[in-house]
């Protein structure tokens, strides 16, 4: 089970700490996002990358021009918890 998030404050480079619905509190690092290229390309620039922000209304980490993260991973990377099954990958549809 994740909790929404309440709250996020950028640290340094791809870091942000972010507390949650539970009270639970953690730092999650973002890199592999910017990496990814695609909608997350903008990550690269950090000054855009530092105006994360929490959505109150869906508890998501999100960015001005509506770019998030599903709240799932970002609680997993935060709290070290698993991601739901229904998240992770199906052994059968992997390709190798």
């Amino acid at each position: 089970m994740y909790s929404e998030a309440v709250d996020v404050r950028y640290l340094e480079g791809y870091r942000v700490e972010v507390t949650f619905k539970s009270g639970e509190k953690g730092i999650a690092d973002l890199s592999e996002f910017a990496a990814r290229g695609g909608v997350f390309s903008q990550f690269l620039d950090h000054e855009y990358f530092r105006q994360v922000i929490v959505n109150k209304e869906l508890g998501v980490l999100t960015w001005p021009d509506g770019v998030d993260i599903a709240p799932e991973t970002i609680y997993s990377m935060a709290t070290g918890k698993p991601l739901p099954e229904w998240m992770e990958p199906d052994e059968k549809t992997v390709r190798s």
